[in-house]
């Protein structure tokens, strides 16, 4: 089967070892730099000036304080470390946790992960689950051609004749005002009745096919007509498929006239407003229909070309460029004397969503001036096709002219670049209506194997900009059982509510013959098409045995993701496919850059990188060791422990399901899965030994916490005491919580501070709801094996701890002990309790996120970025390289809508003749006063395509979030590891501040004078998102750097039997001056204008 667009693989933390029940890994443990064992201490990093004068405070009283020295501090930071390991080593309950997984060592065992047999079994899967698509796709392919071949075509096909499921018809029904009511339609609708199916999301009917037929179509129309007769006995074949392979989803025939037949039946989701959904503009339909395309779009823009049909002009651009895939690369250039491109793109680019969204906008500001130049407009798309130090398709090339007519044929051109052979396929639009001779336009389409089209009005955009496919697809209609290959689409939005899928794709041929000895036809029928939930790829991945920080995932030609963790769209538009590159997914770097081009290729490979991640929740930026394991395809956030437990996040509830499943079957059950079960139930006592042991007989309050927790690899969360578990806020799921993650890829204690988007309420303090995580991996060794099942920790109490910084970074030696007072002859330091008017003492973590402050009114701001609180000294933090920046683009984030601005270079409004028209008789029986009418009768009907973007047109409400990128940026510790002082250069108002990283923590202990005056402000680092209006980085920089892609492995562009006679034939006819003359007056005396639209122990549910 022809199906290498995908590569599988796997990334996973350090040597895979998997233990059963958990999953470990890892280095050794952290060395303790207070251990004599743990070698040498390492040096101080001192960067002062040899006479560095410290600052005196003077006091009333003539006492005088000085900044303290670098040794008080550094023994502050001592005291800050030994006890946050003291209060871990008696309530985090590490090593007893370790010696109870060891006094369990019978009721488990460990089991080592192969990566190469198991990415090698996923792809194998995969195989076998599109393998099987692939043969009903065959099928289905087959039966269509050969029910065409033997139907028979009737001229006097009637509506009434043709029974059929229309998928609108309930929709249509409810609007008085529908294409049926309108035209009377006499087509005989079937009544069906729809069950709900989880599988299809959807209530369906498995004993009918459903029709959707464009509203821009004419379903009484005699080609409509004997589709549907023909197409009907598609469905008996839909069914059998079904009965071979019930886990079949949407199979469709979408054809070439526009009808589309799926199965199973069910009701068309119609939009709010006029539904465009045409099947031969969808991604699945496109790729399936012809072979990759190089093409370059001219357009006039020459003085002769009118304000409407400039916009028709503009409008058919847009909708040219959505026939076009990712597997194509296009330019767009408008030419008048001379020729240039619209864009800043000077060569041919991929046609993805980002680049078309540039042309699109580039396009609205064309101006029509100067004199026609169809030389200039010819020589610059052939040379564009003909550079070949680019990336493209190199496969299908052609060249798409609009223009309002012109008497020049350039034969000279198409001599010098594209005869004999002519591998350059033209196509010319003429566009508007006027009374120019189009023979020039006939002429250069016919002669180039291309097609020649008019476009006189709106109406007849769509269909004429994407018929062109019908040309492209004659080759492969020629090429025969040659061109059957099966192609899988990028991921996209299911229009009918399945969520992301792909679709396996296979081209439908006209086999008929006009007679004996005739020459064979040349049309595609259409695609068919079998879609495959990602979700349903996704179960074939082992979620669980590579640990909580390992994954399954797949890409394709493109670099792509097919699967992957990170490939969370915020929101989806049906019309466009979701691309995400690998190197987008994660942080690019140049080793996963030489991954994507190994997988790409379709290789085996294996690599241990050094690489940054990112955290769960998008905040911290992690360094560690990941292992890639690759194989080529040649062809959820829960854990099902049992198919008939109802799973549930309340924690209560879920217990009770589960015993209750328990007294029907036994955990080794098949409806059961084992692994999972069993590690779920051997974690549960495990824990409960660590609460028995541990934890019931400790006195929280004495060390100020709020909790203790446990989260291990067998998926519970155990959270101490009973009130805390119902405060709990973290993802009960531990493989879904950030601290659970960040804990097995970093050694140490790991501080997490709450989450701040706003201040909090001094209430919310009061209340003792505010706190601070502390976790850290319990490793476990087990003979040469080192395992990491579990991570414990504490939940402090802010205020409580707060007020105990104070006391550990003073002169004090415990709490209770009364402050020391300086003398009044005497020179004291200061510290961080007495003189908090004057010294600002703060504990930051390694995401530069404020955990602790001896500055009561900050307790409110714990947990927000600290520039946000102290922007000069986080500056000067990042300055003296303790924080390094990591700037990335998320390509998936979702951005609320923008207000509608009127661009000068494009108006949308509708052509308003001056006075001067109005007296010259003349344009009353011109073009344009005749397509003007077409623009306002078609505006009644389609609600003004110059004025709603096509994707409102399709239902999206005015209010709803869009896709957008935005620039996220992350800090993470830099290169600086040791202590510090340094000096805040601001003149007369410098300020000096000494910053310590503290050992087997993600702490940074930071002690500074507090800014004297406001002289010191300089530039604020920023940390939060920020929306790109121009899409992310610079479109136009990126494609000089394309990343490196393959297209479809063969290609269909020329027969030499291809009839090429069949190249367009221009029709017009005459207005009526009268008619139009009633009707103008009418329209402009009594249209009113148009307003413009506003633009307790938590057991995680886990499912596999």
């Amino acid at each position: 089967m022809a199906v290498p667009a995908r590569t599988c693989g796997a990334s996973w933390p350090g040597p895979v070892r998997t233990a059963r029940p958990w999953a470990g890994r890892g280095p050794r443990p952290f060395p303790d730099p207070r251990d004599p064992a743990s070698g040498p201490a390492r040096p101080l990093l001192l960067l002062l000036p040899p006479l560095l004068l410290l600052p005196l405070l003077t006091a009333p009283g003539a006492s005088a304080y000085s900044f303290p020295q670098q040794h008080t501090m550094q023994h502050w930071a001592r005291r800050l470390e030994q006890e946050i390991d003291g209060v871990m080593r008696i309530f985090g309950g590490v090593q007893q946790l370790r010696e109870i997984y060891k006094d369990n060592r019978n009721l488990f065992e460990v089991q080592e992960n192969e990566p190469q047999k198991l990415v090698e079994k996923v792809a194998g899967d995969i195989e076998s689950l599109l393998d099987r698509k692939v043969q009903a796709l065959k099928r289905l392919a087959d039966a269509a051609e050969n029910f065409q071949k033997a139907h028979r075509w009737q001229d006097n096909i009637k509506e009434e004749d043709i029974i059929y499921y229309d998928a609108k018809a309930d929709a249509e029904l409810d609007d008085p005002e529908g294409e049926d009511m309108e035209r009377g339609s006499k087509t005989s609708t079937l009544r069906l009745d729809f069950m709900e199916d989880p599988n299809f999301k959807n209530k369906v009917n498995y004993s009918y096919t459903a029709v959707q037929i464009p509203t821009d179509i004419y379903k009484g129309s005699t080609v409509i007509l004997n589709e549907l007769n023909w197409t009907e006995a598609l469905e008996n074949v839909f069914i059998e498929n079904r009965r071979q392979d019930p886990t079949l989803l949407w199979q469709v025939f979408g054809s070439a006239t526009g009808v589309t037949r799926y199965y199973p039946a069910t009701p068309w989701r119609a939009p709010k407003k006029i539904d465009l959904y045409d099947v031969r503009r969808r991604p699945w339909y496109i790729q399936g229909a012809s072979s990759p395309k190089d093409m370059v779009i001219i357009v006039d823009v020459s003085g002769s070309v009118s304000g409407l049909t400039l916009k028709l002009m503009k409008t058919s651009v847009c909708e040219m460029l959505d026939t076009l895939s990712d597997d194509d690369y296009v330019n767009v250039a408008s030419f008048n004397e001379k020729a240039q491109p619209v864009s800043c793109f000077t060569h041919l680019v991929q046609a993805n969503v980002r680049n078309k969204k540039v042309f699109k906008e580039a396009v609205q500001g064309m101006v029509a001036k100067g004199t026609t130049g169809y030389k200039a407009g010819f020589e610059y798309a052939f040379d564009q096709l003909q550079n070949s130090n680019i990336t493209r398709a190199n496969c299908n090339k052609m060249i798409m002219m609009f223009t309002d007519g012109g008497e020049d044929r350039v034969q000279d051109v198409f001599e010098k670049y594209n005869w004999p052979n002519r591998t350059v396929r033209v196509f010319t639009f003429s566009v508007g209506q006027h009374n120019y001779d189009v023979t020039p336009l006939q002429w250069m389409a016919c002669t180039n194997k291309g097609y020649y089209f008019e476009i006189p009005s709106i109406g007849a955009i769509r269909i004429n900009t994407q018929e062109y496919l019908d040309v492209l697809g004659r080759p492969m209609v020629l090429a025969g059982k040659e061109a059957k290959q099966v192609q899988w689409t990028n991921v996209y939005e299911d229009a009918l509510g399945l969520g992301l899928v792909v679709t396996g794709t296979l081209p439908v041929f006209n086999l008929t013959q006009d007679g004996p000895g005739e020459k064979k036809n040349q049309l595609i029928l259409g695609v068919m098409g079998i879609d495959v939930a990602l979700n349903d790829i996704k179960r074939l991945t082992p979620n669980y045995t590579l640990g909580a920080n390992g994954y399954v995932f797949a890409i394709d030609l493109n670099g792509y993701v097919l699967l992957h963790p990170n490939l969370k769209p915020q929101t989806t538009n049906f019309r466009e496919p979701v691309t995400l590159d690998f190197l987008d997914a994660e942080l690019e770097d140049e080793n996963k850059e030489e991954i994507r081009r190994s997988m790409i290729d379709g290789n085996k490979g294996h690599k241990q990188i050094r690489t940054l991640v990112k955290s769960l929740d998008e905040r911290y930026i992690d360094e560690v060791i990941r292992n890639y394991t690759w194989v080529p395809i040649r062809s959820t956030n829960y854990r099902e422990y049992c198919k008939d437990l109802n799973v549930s996040d309340n924690n209560t509830e879920f217990l009770k399901n589960f015993i209750e499943l328990m007294e029907k079957v036994t955990p080794d059950s098949k409806q059961c899965n084992n692994f999972l079960l069993h590690n779920l139930i051997l974690d549960t006592g495990i824990t409960q030994q660590l609460v028995e042991r541990v934890w019931r007989d400790q006195d929280l309050n004495t060390y100020s916490l709020l909790a203790v927790f446990a989260a291990t690899d067998g998926g519970i969360t155990r959270v101490f005491p009973n009130k805390a578990a119902e405060d709990w806020t973290e993802n009960p799921e531990p493989f879904n919580a950030s601290f659970y993650r960040r804990s097995l890829d970093n050694h140490g204690y790991i501080f997490k501070p709450p989450h701040q988007d706003s201040l909090l309420r001094p209430l919310e303090l009061e209340n003792d709801t505010v706190g601070v995580l502390v976790s850290t991996a319990v490793e476990l060794s087990l003979g040469r094996r080192t395992l990491r099942p579990a991570v414990v920790g504490v939940k402090l109490d802010l205020e409580a701890w707060a007020e105990k910084f104070k006391v550990l970074a003073s002169n004090r030696t415990h709490q209770d002990q009364p402050q020391k007072q300086c003398g009044p002859s005497s020179h004291c330091e200061m510290d961080c309790e007495v003189n908090n008017e004057d010294l600002l003492c703060v504990l930051i973590d390694d995401g530069g996120f404020l955990v602790l402050s001896n500055q009561n009114h900050q307790w409110d701001q714990v947990g927000r970025f600290f520039s946000e609180v102290d922007a000069n000294l986080m500056l000067a933090l990042y300055n003296n390289s303790f924080y390094t920046r990591k700037e990335s683009y998320d390509y998936q984030a979702a951005c609320a809508p923008q207000p509608p601005g009127n661009l000068g270079a494009a108006p949308r409004g509708v052509f308003v003749p001056t006075i001067a028209d109005f007296l010259n008789l003349a344009w009353w029986t011109s073009a344009a006063a005749w397509s003007l009418f077409q623009q306002l009768l078609y505006g009644l009907i389609y609600h003004s395509w110059f004025q709603a973007d096509p994707a409102e047109a399709e239902g999206s409400p005015e209010t709803r979030e869009s896709s957008c990128v935005v620039k996220q940026t992350q800090y993470y510790f830099g290169s600086v590891n040791a202590s510090y002082n340094a000096i805040i250069d601001c003149g007369n108002c410098s300020r000096l501040f000494h910053a310590q990283r503290l050992t087997n923590t993600n702490l940074l202990f930071v002690v500074a004078e507090k800014p004297l005056c406001s002289q010191c402000e300089a530039g604020r680092l920023l940390q939060k998102e920020t929306h790109c209006p121009a899409d992310g980085p610079e479109q136009c920089e990126l494609v000089q750097r394309p990343r490196y892609r393959r297209g479809p492995h063969i290609c269909f562009d020329y027969n030499a039997t291809e009839d090429t006679s069949d190249c367009g034939r221009g029709a017009s006819f005459p207005p009526s001056l009268g008619v139009l003359v009633s009707l103008q007056l009418l329209l402009l005396l009594g249209l009113p204008p148009r307003p413009q639209p506003q633009v307790h122990s938590f057991a995680a549910s886990r499912r596999l």
